[in-house]
């Protein structure tokens, strides 16, 4: 297992992890089997989601705010971040992906994110490799 640092920058943001996952598996020498990627934090999650139009990202993260947006007056966790854990949970703390002929198995326009919802802060995301 490694532990992965990443910095954000803003408070809502998607950050591409794919290449960083894939380096991890390229060098485990594992032809077959999984890559579980796990968020460390309550206020960041990770999804699977198409990495060829930036637009997508945009218009995830600006759904998520008219979900749960960032302020409600009915709110009482008291350090004001309720959405970033309802954001949380709603797209999940981990993602498992098949590694297939010592590849990640991902479709034509599909990338592994690392969703931050409480930014800018320095995060950190495990990755196990299961295989042989």
């Amino acid at each position: 297992m490694k532990i992965m640092n990443l910095e954000t920058h803003k408070r809502d943001e998607m950050i591409e992890i794919t290449r960083s996952v894939q380096d991890y598996v390229d060098q485990s020498d594992i032809s077959e089997g999984m890559a579980v990627i796990q968020s460390l934090h309550t206020t960041a999650g990770i999804t699977v989601n198409e990495n060829a139009d930036p637009d997508v990202k945009t218009d995830f993260l600006r759904r998520l705010d008219e979900v749960y947006p960032w302020n409600h007056a009915k709110d009482l966790h008291n350090e004001g971040n309720t959405a970033s854990h309802l954001k949380t949970s709603t797209v999940g703390h981990s993602q498992t992906v098949i590694i297939k002929d010592g590849k990640l198995l991902l479709g034509t326009w599909q990338g592994i994110y690392f969703c931050e919802f409480d930014g800018p802060r320095n995060r950190k995301y495990a990755v196990k490799i299961i295989g042989t």
